[in-house]
């Protein structure tokens, strides 16, 4: 069980003023932090975060305010902008209490008498930037879209431009070491380094850190649509904004005008339903893989069994026999590998056939032990902590209660999965979500549970049919959730978010959009595989370009 919250320790001094956010006290909140990204070319990172932070802000009571507008400009150089802040309620309960600044970014419709009216951004991460991608709006959308579309991207609380959370970095080398506990000693270190980041992080943070979840969000955007003095706003989320999306249909139905959720979360699925799927879903998407190298003669292993040689190189990376360009490359490299390039046919396929063809393994030696011993003692937060910007899991173990009793729950839950997958044996695809939130917080402020949404309009949700980040059974199990009012399209091809992918998807997005008119129930848009026609972006939908694309990893729904 969740150890209490041990007492406070003493706040570092504040360090000088960090422009563009407002000083808060430093206070508790409830919850805390811890994050993993997924390794590529037989490197394990880590989601520690980014550059330290010269202060510790902090929300100050007040009204909420208007946008200010004025000029920006675009780092991607196309299209005229407006940026604003916006100060909103830390928490909800209280709306007249302390606020937190959101940061905005607007792109106005280019021909003004089409104009429908705003549509809001969101494109997951958690904690990905609706800043940068708004700023991307007038290459990344349709150009139907741009004429008639004021696109308004917004920093989620607690990231990037908005009001930051923080945790003391200091603390990010003993969760690294516990991340992958193999057994019950393992897992109470695990939950003692958790516990001591998640303190630091409401120790730095104050009471954001207990405010980062969805619902907090969806209410934000409540507020930046009054701000706009607009009585409905159009929405369009991709990966873990579909659950902004949800969530802000499920609170304000009847201030939606529309709304596509592409690539989505399932927010009622506990530790196991998200390990399964994305299980079953890693071990298709393989199977396309295969399928493709096997009829494609430009595939690196065109020719080969690609399934035995995969199955036979999976067995050497766990008994530690696995060589790629000379060095060794452990099981969970190998898997984070193949995760992570499964879900981009266009260039992760090519490139993961030729990272299999250049392994090799060596003879088979008695197998021993390489997991280093960590203390289950949880480090105390720093008196001079290393403040460093942080939000991927204090919004993630806010939205999902993933604790498990023990570790033998752990290992039946992966004996299981590899029943259900036994080529890909993926155990730990979705360990990170585990292991992340474990004793992360005694309360979850938007723990799972089935939407609930009435009187909204149509709503289009739109996955991919082998989806490793966001299986398509999520989508379909949310709008069957939704109900009536939604309808699920499916890009029966690979890979993550349908927009960029699938002209077919596009263009129905598009029309949903712009005359609220839904594809018929049940509608399939066909797979587009490397090597096909008009398969990349850039040779379809008018050179449109995907703004997320080298950014995701495995763990990022």
């Amino acid at each position: 069980m969740p150890s209490a919250i041990p007492p406070t320790p003493p706040a570092p001094p504040a360090p000088p003023a960090h422009g563009g956010t407002r000083p808060y006290r430093r206070t508790r909140g409830r919850l805390a932090v811890a994050a993993i990204a997924t390794a590529l070319f037989g490197q394990l990172l880590t989601g520690t975060s980014s550059a330290a932070a010269p202060t510790v802000p902090t929300p100050l009571a007040g009204p909420l305010e208007a946008i200010d507008w004025e000029p920006c400009e675009s780092p991607y150089g196309k299209g005229v902008f407006e940026c604003g802040t916006l100060a909103v309620p830390l928490d909800r309960r209280h709306p007249d209490g302390a606020t937190v600044d959101l940061a905005l970014v607007r792109h106005r419709a280019t021909d003004p008498d089409l104009r429908i009216g705003p549509l809001l951004l969101n494109p997951g991460g958690p904690g990905m930037s609706g800043v940068d991608l708004a700023f991307s709006a007038p290459s990344s959308f349709s150009p139907e879209l741009v004429e008639r579309f004021d696109f308004v991207g917004f920093d989620t609380r607690g990231t990037h431009a908005s009001t930051p959370a923080y945790c003391d970095g200091d603390l990010t080398a003993a969760r690294r070491a516990a991340l992958d506990p193999q057994d019950e000693a393992g897992l109470d270190a695990l939950r003692a380094a958790n516990r001591a980041f998640a303190d630091s992080c409401r120790t730095l943070s104050g009471p954001l850190a207990a405010h980062m979840d969805s619902a907090s969000v969806a209410h934000d955007m409540d507020a930046i649509r009054v701000a706009l003095g607009e009585r409905r706003i159009s929405y369009w989320g991709g990966s873990y904004g579909t659950l902004i999306g949800q969530m802000y249909a499920e609170l304000f139905p009847r201030r939606v005008r529309a709304m596509v959720l592409d690539s989505n979360m399932d927010h009622s699925l506990d530790a196991w339903g998200i390990q399964r799927t994305r299980a079953e879903t890693l071990e298709g998407a393989f199977g396309e893989f295969a399928d493709w190298c096997a009829r494609t003669s430009t595939c690196a292993l065109h020719g080969r069994d690609v399934r035995a040689l995969y199955a036979s190189l999976h067995d050497a990376a766990e008994e530690g026999r696995l060589i790629y360009y000379g060095r060794p490359m452990s099981a969970s490299t190998f898997r984070s590998v193949t995760s992570g390039q499964m879900n981009d046919p266009d260039t992760g396929w090519p490139l993961f056939a030729q990272i299999l063809s250049a392994m090799s393994t060596t003879p088979a030696t008695p197998a021993t032990s390489t997991q280093t011993p960590v203390s289950a003692t949880a480090a105390p937060v720093s008196a001079t902590a290393a403040p460093v910007k942080f939000a991927y899991d204090l919004i993630l173990c806010q939205d999902y209660d993933l604790d498990v009793p023990s570790y033998a729950a752990i290992d039946r839950m992966e004996r299981r999965l590899a029943e259900i997958a036994p080529l890909t044996r993926q155990a730990s695809l979705s360990r990170s979500y585990l292991a992340s939130c474990q004793n992360w917080t005694d309360t979850v402020a938007n723990p799972q549970h089935p939407l609930r949404v009435h009187g909204s309009p149509p709503i289009l949700v739109t996955n991919s049919r082998y989806d490793v980040a966001t299986p398509h059974a999520w989508a379909a199990n949310a709008a069957r959730q939704i109900g009536r009012e939604a309808t699920l399209l499916t890009y029966d091809g690979v890979g993550h978010i349908t927009y960029w992918r699938s002209a077919c998807v596009r263009a129905a997005t598009d029309t949903y959009l712009t005359t609220l008119e839904t594809p018929a129930k049940g509608t399939h848009c066909p797979a587009n595989w490397p090597g096909d026609s008009g398969q990349r972006l850039g040779a379809e939908g008018g050179g449109l370009v995907d703004p997320l694309a080298g950014s995701r990893s495995v763990l990022e729904p």
